[in-house]
């Protein structure tokens, strides 16, 4: 069974992170975070930092590693 993650921002659920091997890849449950959505992570910091700044409105690169 795969290990997940809940990924709220300030309480609003806003996605889910999903171990995998290679890090975490992000699965949005927000149109908000629509660009994110199956990108993966070296950690799951990285995946709720970024899920929180695009959410709250601020502005950052999305890359897929």
């Amino acid at each position: 069974m795969l290990q997940s993650h809940i990924i709220d921002v300030d309480g609003a659920f806003v996605g889910a992170a999903v171990r995998l091997d290679t890090g975490y890849r992000f699965i949005a449950t927000d149109m908000k975070l629509d660009d994110l959505d199956g990108s993966i992570w070296p950690t799951l910091a990285d995946v709720q930092r970024l899920a929180r700044s695009i959410y709250s409105g601020g502005r950052s690169q999305v890359g897929r590693a």
